[in-house]
């Protein structure tokens, strides 16, 4: 089996989006698809003293443009999420691990939200352990419009067997479409993962840079152990 995965740049991501990528042979970043505003395209959360707090990037966004056309608004975002990741996390054990690496991609000078958020995918899944190979939509060609069948043939392009679908997929991916394609559908299966954090009572569903910071390289495996697949 060779699984596939494929999944929206999203920024800063939680721990079920590096869940998928460990559990695939191929990681499809799905870059080409319509942009959303308010979601996670750009923008996640951090704990801090006072609880959840937003980390937005500006953004100049056009309907219909598709999340790689859409660009950076012209704002000091990064100094300001610089200060903000620094001042929730540097009590943190594994601060100084993280941090500057971290530090050094947000300085740089970016122009597109996919750009960025795909290199911070990279950076965060560098830091997981994530082994698979990250590839974009954009750079592989397709010719359907037709949501499903755009799935299957990034599958196909890349001699995939099995695509794995977050769990919300039951409620539109239809399964006899995927078997005449000839590929196996598997649903994600998780739960949030638990573990110590600061800044009093458990919050989950954050960015997973919050796992990081507080548990280090213990992160791959608390994150592997979140759920599996089922068909």
């Amino acid at each position: 089996m060779k699984m596939i995965t494929i999944h929206q740049p999203n920024y800063l991501p939680w721990s079920g989006f590096f869940h998928k990528w460990m559990m695939s042979d191929v990681f499809i970043i799905l870059d080409t698809v319509q942009y959303h505003k308010n979601e996670w395209q750009n923008r996640n959360r951090i704990k801090t003293r006072q609880g959840a707090q937003w980390l937005t990037v500006p953004v100049t966004y056009r309907f219909p443009q598709t999340i790689q056309e859409v660009n950076i608004a012209p704002q000091p975002w990064a100094r300001k999420q610089m200060a903000a990741v620094e001042q929730a996390y540097a009590k943190s054990p594994f601060f100084q691990d993280y941090y500057p690496s971290l530090q050094v991609l947000w300085q740089q000078p970016w122009e597109k939200v996919s750009d960025l958020n795909v290199a911070v995918i990279r950076l965060l899944g560098d830091m997981l352990g994530c082994d698979a190979p990250l590839l974009l939509a954009s750079e592989i060609r397709t010719h359907s419009d037709d949501p499903t069948q755009r799935l299957i043939q990034l599958c196909q392009k890349v001699h995939g067997t099995a695509y794995l679908s977050g769990s919300e997929g039951r409620s539109y991916l239809q399964q006899d479409v995927f078997d005449k394609a000839g590929l196996e559908l598997y649903f994600q299966a998780v739960h949030p993962p638990v573990y110590p954090q600061l800044h009093g009572d458990f919050i989950p569903y954050l960015t997973a840079l919050d796992v990081l910071m507080n548990i280090g390289d213990e992160a791959k495996d608390v994150i592997w152990e979140m759920g599996g697949k089922v068909r």
